[in-house]
């Protein structure tokens, strides 16, 4: 190895643990992406960084962790994406607004593929199952706190029992437009299918 390398080395392992997990979580994050989940592995964090297993280990106890907390930060990116959707209490169409919601929720999906396909795995990894379910809970509770006050300002009769049916057909909604941009095979762009999708859930949510 080179002085050159070495030193290099030797600078990445000095940082503290609090300064290094961001960069542990963007090598797992860039793993995922280009190998799949399953290559997401101390040690391909670890050679991925340039450092030893024990400064990735200083970090996160395990895997499991690591893939955990990974999920975690890009589901709190996620959430506030998917809450930009609803329009403010004060706004005037409220149905373009939907359309624009989406529009920017799916322009970061294509722009940020590989966070989204850590959210939306098709055939999530074991030791994500309660970690996966714990998020989509949150995201659904957080949803309908926000989307609560549109409801009351439409007058909608019995709020407390069709808040959480429609709080998860919004998400589904979401679910999809963000799963259509992500497959390879979608023909479609994203100012396309937030004119659709952006309209339809409006008129779902109006409907009421």
């Amino acid at each position: 190895m080179s002085t050159g390398h070495a030193g290099d080395r030797a600078r990445a392992e000095h940082l503290g643990p609090q300064r290094r997990r961001p960069q542990v979580l963007d090598a797992a994050l860039q793993i995922a992406a280009e190998e799949g989940l399953g290559e997401v592995t101390m040690g391909n964090i670890a050679a991925r960084l340039g450092v030893s297993r024990p400064v990735v280990y200083d970090c996160y106890p395990g895997r499991g962790e690591v893939l955990a907390a990974l999920l975690a930060r890009e589901s709190e990116v996620a959430l506030s994406r998917l809450t930009s959707i609803l329009p403010p209490l004060k706004t005037g169409s409220i149905e373009e607004m939907f359309v624009q919601g989406f529009r920017s929720l799916l322009g970061d999906v294509r722009e940020r593929p590989a966070s989204w396909r850590i959210i939306f795995l098709s055939d999530p990894d074991p030791v994500l199952a309660e970690a996966i379910s714990r998020g989509r809970r949150q995201l659904i509770a957080h949803t309908a706190t926000v989307m609560r006050p549109l409801f009351e300002r439409w007058g909608v009769d019995e709020i407390d029992r069709v808040l959480p049916v429609l709080t998860k057909l919004f998400l589904g909604m979401c679910d999809t437009a963000a799963r259509t941009m992500l497959d390879p095979n979608s023909s479609w762009d994203p100012d396309e299918l937030a004119d659709v999708i952006g309209r339809a859930a409006y008129r779902a949510m109006r409907a009421v």
